[in-house]
Protein backbone atom coordinates (compact mmCIF):
# COMPACT_ATOMS: atom_id res chain seq x y z
CA UNK A 1 0.00 0.00 0.00
CA UNK A 2 1.55 3.52 -1.20
CA UNK A 3 0.47 6.89 1.18
CA UNK A 4 -0.40 10.04 -0.72
CA UNK A 5 -0.21 13.38 1.22
CA UNK A 6 -2.80 16.14 0.74
CA UNK A 7 -1.55 19.42 1.67
CA UNK A 8 -2.33 23.24 0.81
CA UNK A 9 -0.12 26.32 1.80
CA UNK A 10 -0.70 28.50 4.83
CA UNK A 11 -1.84 31.41 2.59
CA UNK A 12 -4.26 29.52 0.06
CA UNK A 13 -2.14 30.06 -2.89
CA UNK A 14 -1.40 26.28 -4.31
CA UNK A 15 -1.88 22.58 -3.12
CA UNK A 16 0.23 19.35 -3.26
CA UNK A 17 -0.54 15.84 -3.35
CA UNK A 18 2.93 14.02 -3.01
CA UNK A 19 3.30 9.94 -3.00
CA UNK A 20 5.96 7.82 -2.11
CA UNK A 21 4.59 4.90 -4.46
CA UNK A 22 6.97 2.45 -4.23
CA UNK A 23 4.87 -1.08 -3.43
CA UNK A 24 2.15 0.04 -6.10
CA UNK A 25 5.41 0.23 -8.78
CA UNK A 26 6.81 -3.18 -7.27
CA UNK A 27 3.36 -5.05 -7.88
CA UNK A 28 3.05 -3.80 -11.35
CA UNK A 29 6.52 -4.98 -12.08
CA UNK A 30 5.96 -8.42 -10.51
CA UNK A 31 2.51 -8.47 -12.52
CA UNK A 32 3.71 -7.75 -15.97
CA UNK A 33 7.36 -9.05 -15.49
CA UNK A 34 8.71 -5.68 -16.79
CA UNK A 35 12.27 -4.65 -18.05
CA UNK A 36 14.28 -1.90 -15.96
CA UNK A 37 12.85 0.52 -19.01
CA UNK A 38 9.48 -0.86 -19.21
CA UNK A 39 9.18 -0.59 -14.92
CA UNK A 40 10.25 3.02 -15.32
CA UNK A 41 7.63 3.79 -17.67
CA UNK A 42 4.70 2.20 -15.93
CA UNK A 43 5.40 2.84 -12.43
CA UNK A 44 5.41 7.11 -13.66
CA UNK A 45 2.11 6.77 -15.26
CA UNK A 46 0.76 4.75 -13.08
CA UNK A 47 1.65 7.17 -10.01
CA UNK A 48 0.67 10.37 -12.11
CA UNK A 49 -2.79 8.32 -12.76
CA UNK A 50 -3.19 7.49 -9.25
CA UNK A 51 -2.02 11.48 -7.84
CA UNK A 52 -4.69 12.64 -10.57
CA UNK A 53 -7.55 10.80 -9.68
CA UNK A 54 -7.41 12.05 -6.04
CA UNK A 55 -8.00 15.75 -7.75
CA UNK A 56 -11.74 14.22 -8.66
CA UNK A 57 -14.21 15.54 -6.59
CA UNK A 58 -15.53 12.42 -6.00
CA UNK A 59 -14.46 8.65 -5.22
CA UNK A 60 -16.52 7.25 -8.20
CA UNK A 61 -15.04 9.44 -10.49
CA UNK A 62 -12.76 7.46 -12.81
CA UNK A 63 -9.96 8.83 -15.18
CA UNK A 64 -7.91 6.78 -17.90
CA UNK A 65 -4.66 8.00 -18.69
CA UNK A 66 -3.32 6.58 -22.44
CA UNK A 67 0.24 7.36 -23.35
CA UNK A 68 1.01 5.80 -27.00
CA UNK A 69 3.83 6.55 -29.36
CA UNK A 70 5.32 5.14 -31.93
CA UNK A 71 8.36 3.78 -30.16
CA UNK A 72 9.14 0.36 -28.90
CA UNK A 73 7.02 0.86 -25.88
CA UNK A 74 3.94 0.88 -28.07
CA UNK A 75 1.18 2.11 -25.30
CA UNK A 76 1.29 2.73 -21.92
CA UNK A 77 -2.02 3.24 -19.78
CA UNK A 78 -3.17 3.45 -16.44
CA UNK A 79 -6.84 3.71 -15.23
CA UNK A 80 -7.33 5.52 -11.01
CA UNK A 81 -10.84 6.93 -9.37
CA UNK A 82 -10.92 9.42 -7.12
CA UNK A 83 -10.74 6.64 -4.13
CA UNK A 84 -7.16 5.90 -4.53
CA UNK A 85 -7.84 2.27 -6.85
CA UNK A 86 -4.94 2.31 -9.69
CA UNK A 87 -4.44 -0.41 -12.35
CA UNK A 88 -2.40 -0.44 -15.93
CA UNK A 89 -0.29 -2.21 -17.91
CA UNK A 90 2.41 -1.48 -21.05
CA UNK A 91 2.33 -2.70 -24.27
CA UNK A 92 6.03 -3.91 -24.77
CA UNK A 93 6.58 -5.22 -21.18
CA UNK A 94 9.88 -6.42 -22.49
CA UNK A 95 11.12 -2.83 -23.88
CA UNK A 96 14.67 -2.37 -23.85
CA UNK A 97 16.95 0.70 -24.88
CA UNK A 98 20.73 1.84 -23.93
CA UNK A 99 20.72 4.24 -21.22
CA UNK A 100 20.64 7.93 -22.12
CA UNK A 101 23.65 9.80 -22.41
CA UNK A 102 23.07 11.12 -19.01
CA UNK A 103 22.98 7.63 -17.68
CA UNK A 104 19.12 7.74 -17.02
CA UNK A 105 16.51 4.96 -18.43
CA UNK A 106 14.97 6.34 -21.95
CA UNK A 107 11.22 6.53 -21.08
CA UNK A 108 11.44 9.20 -23.63
CA UNK A 109 12.59 7.14 -26.25
CA UNK A 110 10.55 3.89 -25.43
CA UNK A 111 7.49 6.05 -26.07
CA UNK A 112 8.70 8.13 -28.92
CA UNK A 113 6.52 10.60 -31.03
CA UNK A 114 2.80 10.06 -30.06
CA UNK A 115 -0.36 11.28 -28.57
CA UNK A 116 -1.52 11.15 -24.62
CA UNK A 117 -5.06 11.32 -24.13
CA UNK A 118 -6.76 11.82 -21.02
CA UNK A 119 -10.02 10.80 -20.83
CA UNK A 120 -12.36 11.49 -17.50
CA UNK A 121 -15.58 9.75 -16.36
CA UNK A 122 -17.46 12.24 -14.04
CA UNK A 123 -20.59 10.55 -14.06
CA UNK A 124 -22.02 12.88 -16.82
CA UNK A 125 -23.52 11.67 -20.57
CA UNK A 126 -20.55 11.73 -22.11
CA UNK A 127 -17.02 11.78 -20.37
CA UNK A 128 -14.37 14.60 -21.08
CA UNK A 129 -11.75 13.93 -23.62
CA UNK A 130 -8.32 15.37 -23.81
CA UNK A 131 -5.53 15.38 -25.84
CA UNK A 132 -2.34 16.50 -26.99
CA UNK A 133 1.12 16.00 -28.64
CA UNK A 134 3.25 14.12 -26.64
CA UNK A 135 6.11 16.59 -25.41
CA UNK A 136 9.04 14.59 -24.48
CA UNK A 137 7.49 11.47 -23.52
CA UNK A 138 9.30 11.54 -20.12
CA UNK A 139 5.71 11.33 -18.57
CA UNK A 140 5.89 14.31 -15.66
CA UNK A 141 6.76 16.51 -18.69
CA UNK A 142 3.58 15.62 -20.62
CA UNK A 143 1.23 15.53 -17.96
CA UNK A 144 2.46 18.60 -17.10
CA UNK A 145 2.06 20.14 -20.30
CA UNK A 146 -2.01 18.70 -20.40
CA UNK A 147 -2.68 20.46 -17.63
CA UNK A 148 -2.01 23.80 -19.47
CA UNK A 149 -3.42 22.79 -22.66
CA UNK A 150 -6.19 21.27 -22.39
CA UNK A 151 -6.95 22.69 -18.79
CA UNK A 152 -5.34 25.85 -18.28
CA UNK A 153 -4.37 25.13 -15.10
CA UNK A 154 -0.73 26.10 -13.63
CA UNK A 155 0.50 22.48 -12.83
CA UNK A 156 3.80 21.21 -11.54
CA UNK A 157 4.70 17.28 -11.96
CA UNK A 158 7.51 15.65 -11.00
CA UNK A 159 7.24 11.42 -11.09
CA UNK A 160 10.11 9.26 -10.76
CA UNK A 161 11.24 5.50 -10.58
CA UNK A 162 14.40 4.19 -9.59
CA UNK A 163 15.56 0.56 -10.20
CA UNK A 164 17.34 -1.38 -7.49
CA UNK A 165 20.65 -3.76 -9.00
CA UNK A 166 18.22 -7.05 -8.70
CA UNK A 167 15.71 -5.32 -11.30
CA UNK A 168 13.03 -4.50 -8.07
CA UNK A 169 11.97 -1.06 -7.41
CA UNK A 170 14.35 0.91 -5.66
CA UNK A 171 12.27 3.84 -4.86
CA UNK A 172 9.20 5.44 -6.49
CA UNK A 173 7.27 8.40 -5.85
CA UNK A 174 5.45 11.36 -7.60
CA UNK A 175 4.40 14.96 -6.61
CA UNK A 176 1.04 17.27 -8.37
CA UNK A 177 1.88 21.22 -7.21
CA UNK A 178 -1.32 23.38 -8.72
CA UNK A 179 -1.94 26.99 -8.00
CA UNK A 180 -5.29 28.14 -6.62
CA UNK A 181 -7.29 30.83 -7.55
CA UNK A 182 -5.70 34.28 -5.97
CA UNK A 183 -2.24 32.75 -5.29
CA UNK A 184 -0.32 35.35 -3.66
CA UNK A 185 2.10 36.74 -5.62
CA UNK A 186 4.73 36.04 -3.30
CA UNK A 187 3.92 32.56 -2.91
CA UNK A 188 4.00 32.17 -6.43
CA UNK A 189 7.89 33.53 -6.74
CA UNK A 190 8.67 31.06 -3.64
CA UNK A 191 7.48 27.85 -5.33
CA UNK A 192 8.95 29.00 -8.47
CA UNK A 193 12.15 29.41 -6.81
CA UNK A 194 11.61 26.31 -4.45
CA UNK A 195 10.72 24.03 -7.73
CA UNK A 196 13.81 25.78 -9.87
CA UNK A 197 16.21 23.87 -7.50
CA UNK A 198 14.42 20.92 -6.90
CA UNK A 199 16.08 17.58 -6.76
CA UNK A 200 14.43 14.64 -8.59
CA UNK A 201 11.57 13.10 -6.24
CA UNK A 202 13.53 9.68 -5.96
CA UNK A 203 16.69 11.41 -4.94
CA UNK A 204 14.42 13.11 -2.07
CA UNK A 205 13.15 9.85 -0.74
CA UNK A 206 16.51 8.66 -0.71
CA UNK A 207 17.11 11.66 1.22
CA UNK A 208 14.39 11.01 3.55
CA UNK A 209 14.78 7.38 4.22
CA UNK A 210 18.10 7.86 4.92
CA UNK A 211 17.42 9.89 7.77
CA UNK A 212 16.57 6.45 9.57
CA UNK A 213 13.86 8.51 11.92
CA UNK A 214 10.11 7.91 10.68
CA UNK A 215 8.55 5.31 11.74
CA UNK A 216 5.45 4.26 9.48
CA UNK A 217 4.59 4.76 5.65
CA UNK A 218 2.43 8.08 7.09
CA UNK A 219 5.58 9.95 8.62
CA UNK A 220 7.57 8.86 5.98
CA UNK A 221 5.58 10.54 3.48
CA UNK A 222 4.80 13.56 5.47
CA UNK A 223 8.52 13.78 6.47
CA UNK A 224 9.12 13.99 2.43
CA UNK A 225 7.02 16.83 2.18
CA UNK A 226 8.51 18.46 5.02
CA UNK A 227 11.66 18.31 3.63
CA UNK A 228 10.78 19.10 -0.08
CA UNK A 229 9.31 22.73 1.18
CA UNK A 230 11.97 23.15 4.22
CA UNK A 231 13.28 26.07 2.18
CA UNK A 232 9.95 27.91 1.68
CA UNK A 233 9.21 30.57 3.30
CA UNK A 234 7.42 30.15 6.84
CA UNK A 235 4.02 31.96 5.84
CA UNK A 236 3.70 29.58 2.46
CA UNK A 237 5.12 26.36 3.95
CA UNK A 238 2.20 23.74 3.23
CA UNK A 239 0.20 22.20 5.97
CA UNK A 240 -1.19 18.69 5.87
CA UNK A 241 -4.76 18.22 5.22
CA UNK A 242 -5.40 14.51 4.73
CA UNK A 243 -3.07 11.35 3.77
CA UNK A 244 -4.90 8.77 1.84
CA UNK A 245 -4.42 5.19 0.51
CA UNK A 246 -3.27 5.01 -2.79
CA UNK A 247 -3.43 0.79 -4.13
CA UNK A 248 -3.54 -1.60 -7.14
CA UNK A 249 -6.78 -2.63 -7.43
CA UNK A 250 -8.07 -4.63 -10.58
CA UNK A 251 -11.70 -4.87 -10.70
CA UNK A 252 -11.72 -7.37 -13.86
CA UNK A 253 -14.37 -10.36 -13.33
CA UNK A 254 -15.81 -13.71 -15.00
CA UNK A 255 -18.75 -11.56 -15.70
CA UNK A 256 -16.62 -8.81 -17.18
CA UNK A 257 -14.67 -10.89 -19.68
CA UNK A 258 -17.52 -12.71 -20.68
CA UNK A 259 -18.76 -8.70 -22.14
CA UNK A 260 -15.97 -9.11 -23.92
CA UNK A 261 -16.57 -12.10 -25.65
CA UNK A 262 -20.40 -11.35 -26.32
CA UNK A 263 -19.12 -8.07 -28.29
CA UNK A 264 -17.28 -10.40 -30.83
CA UNK A 265 -20.62 -11.39 -32.33
CA UNK A 266 -22.41 -14.98 -32.96
CA UNK A 267 -20.02 -15.73 -35.85
CA UNK A 268 -16.67 -15.55 -34.52
CA UNK A 269 -17.82 -16.77 -31.29
CA UNK A 270 -19.51 -19.89 -33.18
CA UNK A 271 -16.26 -20.50 -34.70
CA UNK A 272 -14.23 -20.86 -31.60
CA UNK A 273 -16.79 -23.11 -30.23
CA UNK A 274 -16.10 -25.33 -33.39
CA UNK A 275 -12.47 -24.86 -33.68
CA UNK A 276 -11.43 -24.90 -30.61
CA UNK A 277 -14.40 -25.97 -27.68
CA UNK A 278 -12.88 -23.39 -25.64
CA UNK A 279 -11.59 -20.19 -24.65
CA UNK A 280 -9.33 -18.34 -22.16
CA UNK A 281 -9.01 -14.92 -21.85
CA UNK A 282 -6.40 -13.06 -19.71
CA UNK A 283 -6.81 -9.56 -18.19
CA UNK A 284 -4.42 -7.06 -19.56
CA UNK A 285 -3.98 -5.66 -15.90
CA UNK A 286 -3.86 -7.96 -13.67
CA UNK A 287 -2.76 -10.88 -16.15
CA UNK A 288 -5.26 -13.25 -14.34
CA UNK A 289 -6.61 -16.07 -17.01
CA UNK A 290 -10.11 -16.94 -17.49
CA UNK A 291 -11.26 -20.26 -18.75
CA UNK A 292 -14.49 -20.99 -20.78
CA UNK A 293 -15.75 -23.94 -21.31
CA UNK A 294 -17.88 -25.05 -24.38
CA UNK A 295 -20.84 -25.16 -22.50
CA UNK A 296 -19.99 -21.87 -20.90
CA UNK A 297 -19.79 -20.07 -24.13
CA UNK A 298 -22.83 -21.74 -25.87
CA UNK A 299 -24.73 -20.29 -22.96
CA UNK A 300 -23.23 -17.13 -23.44
CA UNK A 301 -23.77 -17.13 -27.68
CA UNK A 302 -27.30 -17.83 -26.95
CA UNK A 303 -27.15 -14.93 -25.19
CA UNK A 304 -25.64 -12.77 -28.01
CA UNK A 305 -28.86 -14.34 -30.64
CA UNK A 306 -31.19 -13.53 -28.30
CA UNK A 307 -30.77 -9.98 -28.00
Amino acid sequence: MSKVVTAIDKSGSFRVYMTISTDLTETARKIHETTPLATAGLGRVLTGAGLMGLLLKNEGDKLTVLFKGDGPAQQILATADGGGHVKGYIANPDVDLPLRPDGKLDVGGSLGVGQLTVIKDLGLREPYIGKIALVSGEIAEDLTAYYYISEQQNTAISLGVKIDTDYSVRCSGGMIIQMLPDAEEGAVDALEEVIGKMKPVTTLIEEVMAAGSVRSEEGLVTDLLNHTFREMPEEYQPEVLEIRDLNWVCDCSEERLEQVLMTIGSQDLREIIEEDGQAELVCQFCRKAYHFDKEHLLSILNSVEKA
